[in-house]
């Protein structure tokens, strides 16, 4: 390619970039706050309703969102979680669905919530991950 075409060509191809939309692709991401849910005292952790969720960047076509909590000192254990249609807005509030609240045995745990976005037919198309102490 001549140096006067390949000028022509790069010329033509930053016209036709800055004509393009702009790209403003966010990041899935999740924040929540344990609320009111008291300090398990007992050792043994009973079910709970969900704790108040904020979803950012939550990808284009999500139906519903998947919420799973693993505590990181005892990831064996299950707390389960639950599935919220999703209408598109940033909150998710308390009380969507129930899972076995945090109970750390002797102390602090740390745990992590992950959110999964889910299309019409349930494919995953993108997660977010929060994590917090407990207490």
């Amino acid at each position: 390619m001549g140096e006067p075409l390949r000028k022509s060509f790069i010329i033509a191809a930053a016209a036709i970039m800055a004509a393009l939309p702009a790209h403003s692709a966010q990041a899935f991401e999740l924040q929540f706050d344990w609320g009111n849910i008291s300090k398990c005292t007992s050792g043994n952790p009973g079910s709970v309703r969900s704790p108040a969720f904020t979803v950012t960047g939550v990808p284009a076509g999500t139906a519903k969102i998947k919420f799973n909590l693993r505590d990181q000192d005892a990831p064996s254990f299950i707390h389960g979680g639950g599935t919220v249609a999703y209408a598109g807005k940033a909150a998710i509030p308390a009380g969507q669905f129930t899972y076995l609240q945090p109970c750390p045995p002797g102390g602090h745990h740390t745990y992590v919530w992950t959110a999964t976005a889910l299309d019409a037919s349930g494919k995953s198309i993108g997660s977010a991950k929060a994590k917090k102490q407990y207490p």
